[in-house]
């Protein structure tokens, strides 16, 4: 099957094909998907499966070049959601677990591709219609949505179908300045078992957290950590070099979430017509504060009142109300630093696969903040 492109426009020549012969895994539906829609679509697929497996219930993911920028199983919404994505609150499973992946760090997820573990619903896909994304991955599609979603984007959102019955490879292979690499799959499952050897008891709702995180690490970039709370990522740090890098970039991720609720932020008065992502990337920056002159008048600009102030102060209030976060890392912790920043953020439990050099340290440090310690004894990286 060819491909729009490759991963940048200049590599004209790009195809997929399947590894079994005639046994396509998926489908296009519509569309004409790049190099990365498909790496993204491919990768965003196993984690929603995965993760509803895992956990019993409809999951969802929303992803940016090969990583996830936010990842949910179906639960409430709130009024920050509702009022941002034209939702009910009462809305369906799979609504809200799409909606829930997508305001982890709806700033990211502007031309998200999205993937959902059950078919695709009359309500997602109005949804789906209404913001900006390039493409959908799911096992199916109920009557008229897949019309509904070939209508966007002047009939290029891509649209795929999955075939859950096909069953994945043992083997994966790579090939990079004419080497070939070939691993073992990592078939390893995600299960309540991994948790089993925790220092305190743990709460079921712990429980879900830990393991949805765990399935979200497996197919983010690593180094990765994510933060995560109520059956969805708060922050999700992927791809750096420095795992304390990645644990304070994801925390900071994690307060932006928690800070786009502070009343002072809901409070922005904007200017009718400035749309959903400007909205969104405005309030982002108000709560980063560091803003441009230029950002400074352009934000004034597009309010009708004038913004409240949030102060230092107010900050630590509000998010020293966060509480009950769940951690995890792909790797092991090697240093206590990791810890001592995830308690800023509110995190009450952490899993990391252990066997650092220093992982008496960094279950010290875990006493000293309360924090409940797993030790999976399974890494994740993802390449």
């Amino acid at each position: 099957m060819d491909l729009r492109y490759g991963i940048n426009p200049q590599q004209r020549f790009a195809e997929s094909a399947p590894v079994v012969p005639d046994r396509w895994p998926v489908r296009w539906v519509n569309g004409e998907p790049s190099f990365i829609n498909l790496l993204d679509a491919l990768n965003a697929w196993q984690l929603v499966r995965e993760a509803g497996s895992a956990l019993g219930t409809p999951a969802a993911a929303s992803f940016k070049h090969v990583s996830p920028a936010g990842a949910a199983v179906a639960g409430p919404l709130d009024e920050v959601i509702t009022e941002l994505y034209g939702v009910d609150v009462a809305a369906g499973e799979l609504t809200s677990a799409y909606v829930r992946a997508r305001d982890a760090d709806p700033k990211s997820s502007y031309g998200d591709f999205a993937a959902v573990s059950h078919p695709v619903d009359e309500e997602l896909a109005d949804v789906l219609s209404r913001v900006i994304c390039d493409g959908i991955i799911a096992p199916g599609f109920e009557p008229g949505t897949v019309e509904k979603l070939s209508r966007k984007k002047k009939g290029r959102f891509v649209v795929i179908e999955a075939d859950d019955s096909v069953a994945l490879p043992d083997r994966e292979v790579r090939e990079v300045l004419g080497v070939r690499l070939t691993q073992e799959r990592d078939a390893v499952p995600i299960s309540r078992e991994l948790l089993a050897s925790a220092d305190a008891e743990l709460p079921e709702a712990a429980v879900r957290d830990l393991l949805l995180g765990l399935v979200v690490l497996r197919y983010t970039q690593s180094n990765s950590v994510a933060y995560l709370r109520d059956g969805m990522a708060l922050g999700i740090g992927a791809g750096q070099q420095s795992r304390v890098d990645c644990t304070r970039l994801a925390g900071a991720k994690a307060d932006t979430w928690w800070l786009r609720r502070h009343p002072v932020v809901r409070a922005l008065d904007f200017a009718p017509g400035l749309t959903r992502q400007d909205r969104i990337n405005w309030q982002v920056r108000f709560i980063e504060g560091d803003l441009t002159p230029d950002e400074t008048e352009r934000l004034a600009a597009g309010l009708r009142t004038p913004a409240g102030e949030l102060t230092a102060d107010l900050r630590a209030e509000w998010l020293r109300g966060r509480t009950g976060v769940s951690f995890v890392s792909d790797g092991a912790l090697p240093f206590r630093d990791n810890v001592d920043h995830a308690a800023r953020h509110g995190v009450s439990f952490i899993a990391e696969p252990g066997g650092s050099i220093r992982s008496t340290d960094v279950e010290a440090a875990c006493r000293e903040h309360g924090i409940a310690l797993v030790h999976t004894g399974l890494r994740l990286f993802h390449h």
